[in-house]
C-alpha cells in the first residue's frame, strides 16, 4: 500500500445513523395497530348491538362494482353509470313506498299491478282519448293512490294480514289493467312528451350536477348540526362536530364524484334529481313528523300502539296509500323508459326487484326499523347485478342465483340484528 492513500476496495462502510432517523416508524405503526384494534372493537360491538346500520349494505355495493370492473372495464364508465342512475328509478320509487308498509311488519304484493294500472290509464287517457298529459298524469296517480286507501282500510277494519288483502289487490288491479287496455294490447307514447322527458330529459349544464351535489353536502351538514345541538342541549347522546364534519365530507367526496361521472356523459338526468327529491322528501316525512313516528311506533308494537290511542286505522290506512301512490308514480317512470304500455307491464320480476330493494338496503322484515334511503342502496345494488351481467354476458339464471343470495344475506344479517336487539332489551 502506499503510504497516504486508504484502501477501499471490497470493504464497505456503513453511515451512521443519525439520532432519531427511523424512529418514528415503530410509533407509526404502534398507531395504526391502535387505531385498526379500535374500528375491529367499534364493528364488533355494533354487530352485537344489532346496529350495523348501511355499513353492510355499502360493502356489498362496493363488491359488485369492484367486481364487475374488474371483468369489464366500461361498467364504471361515464355512459353505463349515467343509464344505471336512471334504470334505478322506476323500480326504486315503488320499494320506496314498499318501505313504508314494510316498517309496520306487513308486506304489500300489489305494488306492481298498480303501476301497471296507472301506466295503463294514462296511455289511454292520453293516446286514446286526448287527455292532456298533465291531467292523464294527476288521473293515473290518484288511482294508484285510491288503491292502496281501499286496501289499507280493508286491512285496517278487517284486521285480515295485508299480504292477503294486497294478494286479492294484484289479481284485481292486474285484470283491471288489462281491461283498460282491451285488445289492442299495446299503447306507444309520445317521445317528445312529457312523460317520455322524464327519463330522457338530461340537465346538460355540469353546474346542475354539481350544484346539487353541493346542496345535498350542505344539507346533510346542516341537518347533522342542528339534531346534535338539539340534544346536546337535553343531555342525550349526540355525534361529535368532527364526526359530523368527516361524515359530511365523505358524502362530499361521493357526490361531487358522482357529479363529475354525469357530466362527463350527458349531465344530470331528471329522473335522478326527482327520484332524490322525493325520497328525501318522504324521509323527513318519516323521521321529522309526527305521522312517521306513529308509523314507527306501530311497526315497533302494534298493540302498544293501541293502548298509546294511537289512530292504528288511519295510519295503516295511509300507509298503504302511499304505497299505491309510489307504486304509480314508479309504473310512470317504466312506461317512460320504453315509451310504451304493454299487457306485461307490472308483471314479470318487478314486484321481487322492489320488495328485494327495500329488504337488503336496510329495512326490517319484521317492522320498526328501515328508511327511504335503504331503497336506493338496495335498488342501486340489483341494477348494478343486471347491468354487470348484461356488460359482462352472463346469462340471466345467474342473475337471479346472485340476486338471491344478497337478498338471503340480507334477511339473515336482519334476522340476527333482531336477536341480537332482543337480548338487549331493544325490540
Amino acid at each position: 500500500m502506499v503510504k497516504g492513500t486508504r484502501d477501499t476496495g471490497d470493504t464497505t462502510r456503513s453511515e451512521p445513523t443519525p439520532p432519531g432517523a427511523g424512529a418514528g416508524q415503530p410509533h407509526r405503526g404502534r398507531a395504526v395497530a391502535r387505531a385498526a384494534e379500535r374500528g375491529i372493537a367499534y364493528f364488533r360491538r355494533k354487530l352485537r348491538a344489532g346496529e350495523l346500520g348501511s355499513l353492510p349494505v355499502v360493502l356489498v355495493l362496493a363488491a359488485v362494482w369492484i367486481t364487475f370492473q374488474s371483468l369489464n372495464s366500461n361498467f364504471l364508465s361515464p355512459r353505463n353509470l349515467s343509464n344505471l342512475s336512471v334504470d334505478i328509478v322506476g323500480t326504486g320509487l315503488i320499494a320506496v313506498g314498499i318501505v313504508f308498509v314494510l316498517l309496520l311488519g306487513e308486506l304489500d304484493l300489489s305494488v306492481g299491478s298498480i303501476s301497471g294500472l296507472a301506466a295503463a290509464a294514462f296511455a289511454v287517457l292520453n293516446v286514446n282519448h286526448g287527455v292532456p298529459e298533465w291531467l292523464a298524469v294527476i288521473i293515473a296517480v290518484l288511482a294508484g293512490t285510491l288503491a292502496g286507501t281501499v286496501q289499507g282500510f280493508s286491512v285496517a277494519r278487517t284486521r285480515v294480514p295485508a299480504f292477503v288483502v294486497t294478494l286479492a289487490g294484484l289479481l284485481t288491479w292486474n285484470g283491471l289493467m288489462l281491461y283498460i287496455l282491451g285488445t289492442s294490447g299495446t299503447v306507444n307514447l309520445d317521445e317528445n312528451g312529457l312523460v317520455a322527458k322524464l327519463t330522457s330529459y338530461y340537465f346538460t349544464n355540469d353546474a346542475a350536477a354539481y350544484g346539487l351535489a353541493a346542496v345535498a353536502a350542505g344539507v346533510v351538514f346542516l341537518v347533522s348540526y342542528r339534531n346534535m345541538r338539539r340534544r346536546k342541549a337535553v343531555g342525550m347522546p349526540h355525534r361529535s362536530l368532527r364526526g359530523i364534519a368527516v361524515r359530511t365530507g365523505v358524502l362530499a367526496v361521493v357526490a361531487f364524484a358522482a357529479a363529475y361521472l354525469l357530466n362527463r356523459f350527458q349531465g344530470l338526468p331528471l329522473a335522478l334529481l326527482i327520484f332524490l327529491v322525493i325520497v328525501a322528501g318522504l324521509d323527513v316525512l318519516l323521521r321529522r313528523t309526527h305521522y312517521g313516528r306513529q308509523v314507527y311506533a306501530l311497526g315497533g308494537s302494534i298493540e302498544a300502539a293501541r293502548r298509546a290511542s294511537l289512530s292504528v286505522t288511519r295510519v295503516q290506512t295511509a300507509v298503504l296509500a302511499v304505497s299505491g301512490t309510489m307504486a304509480a308514480v314508479g309504473g310512470l317512470f317504466l312506461a317512460s323508459r320504453i315509451t310504451s304500455v304493454s299487457q306485461g307491464s307490472g308483471s314479470g320480476v318487478l314486484l321481487v326487484n322492489a320488495i328485494a330493494a327495500a329488504v337488503i338496503g336496510g329495512t326490517s322484515l319484521f317492522g320498526g326499523r328501515g328508511t327511504t334511503w335503504s331503497a336506493v342502496l338496495g335498488m342501486l345494488i340489483i341494477q348494478s347485478i343486471a347491468s354487470g351481467m348484461a356488460i359482462t354476458d352472463t346469462p340471466t339464471a345467474v342473475q337471479f342465483i346472485i340476486t338471491g343470495g344478497v337478498l338471503f344475506a340480507a334477511v339473515l344479517i336482519d334476522s340476527l340484528a333482531r336477536r341480537s336487539q332482543q337480548a338487549r332489551g331493544r325490540a
